[in-house]
C-alpha cells in the first residue's frame, strides 16, 4: 500500500482501514506467540501500512 493511494480515501474509509490492518497486527503477532507464523516480515509491513495510514490521516486533519 502507498501514500498516494491512501491520499485519496476520505477521513472514514482510512480510519476503517486503521482498524483492519491494528486487527492483522494483533493476529499476526499472536501466530507469532503460537509457532503458527511462517513468515515474519509481515509484522514489520503491517506495522508500516499502520504508518501510512496514520501519516494520511494527520496530513488530512490539518
Amino acid at each position: 500500500m502507498k501514500f498516494t493511494e491512501l491520499k485519496e480515501k476520505g477521513m472514514e474509509e482510512l480510519n476503517a482501514l486503521l482498524k483492519e490492518k491494528k486487527s492483522a497486527l494483533f493476529e499476526l503477532k499472536l501466530k507469532l506467540r503460537t509457532m503458527q507464523l511462517t513468515n515474519p516480515s509481515e509484522i514489520r509491513s503491517v506495522r508500516k501500512d499502520i504508518a501510512r495510514i496514520n501519516t494520511a490521516i494527520n496530513a488530512k486533519k490539518d
